[in-house]
């Protein structure tokens, strides 16, 4: 017997944390009625659990990294018909994204059926980096960069230090390219960082998600996580 909660995210429905809102909503039946409670538990194998009125099934775990083109939408569908990242991923399996990039960043993300692995990969106190390249208005000084490692004050709160360093800036343009890591992954947090110190993103990039790599890739391709990479995702977010 396990948590209703975690059945549904090992069925690949949706992360743990969204499926907790789904009972509390009342969008759970088992066997016919419905579940309200979090402390439920259920027997996947034996018991028939709708969400949202569909059955869940058990499906094989599978993980993918994809290069995310500018312009695409992080979710699995789009009521107004726009590109959304599950379209570049080759399978039937019922995927979802990993935490979520703007439209308008490109990058790593990555995708998956199992939904207590994206639950641990984005929970706030696993931190997990997260390192971005992004061209920027203006010139950053080192005073403004020291703002960013020690953390700049939000509307949602103070971030957390982040690590920055330049790695271009041009004068004639009045443009600065820099590179930034996070293990925070708050709504577009990147962009209003270097926004909170004066600096409006130009452009936006994902480079790294832990120990990953867009190499190999361009820009909408994808490809399956290997299993020790699945394993060393793991071993990462919870130490």
């Amino acid at each position: 017997m396990e948590r209703l909660q975690k059945v549904i995210a090992q069925a690949g429905i949706t992360s743990r944390r969204k499926a907790e809102e789904l009972i509390i909503e009342g969008k759970v039946t088992v066997n016919g009625k419905k579940v309200t409670e979090l402390g439920t538990k259920v027997d996947s194998s034996k018991d028939d659990v709708v969400v949202e009125g569909i059955p869940i099934d058990k499906e094989e775990p599978v993980y993918y990294m994809l290069y995310k083109p500018s312009g695409v939408i992080s979710s699995v569908s789009d009521e107004h018909g726009r590109k959304v990242v599950t379209q570049y991923i080759p399978t039937d399996k019922r995927i979802f994204p990993v935490g979520r990039l703007d439209s308008d960043t490109s990058g790593l993300l990555l995708l998956t059926n199992d939904g207590d692995f994206a639950n641990i990969l984005m929970h706030p106190k696993y931190k997990v980096s997260k390192t971005y390249i992004a061209k920027v208005e203006g010139i950053v000084f080192r005073e403004q960069l020291k703002q960013l490692e020690r953390g700049v004050k939000l509307e949602d709160g103070k971030t957390a230090p982040a690590k920055v360093k330049v790695l271009k800036a041009d004068s004639k343009k009045n443009t600065s390219v820099i590179e930034m890591t996070i293990h925070e992954g708050r709504n577009r947090q990147v962009r209003r960082m270097f926004e909170a110190i004066g600096h409006p993103v130009i452009k936006l990039k994902r480079e790294h998600y832990g120990f990953l790599n867009l190499k190999g890739l361009n820009a909408g391709e994808c490809r399956e996580l290997r299993p020790h990479e699945v394993k060393q995702l793991r071993d990462l977010a919870v130490t």
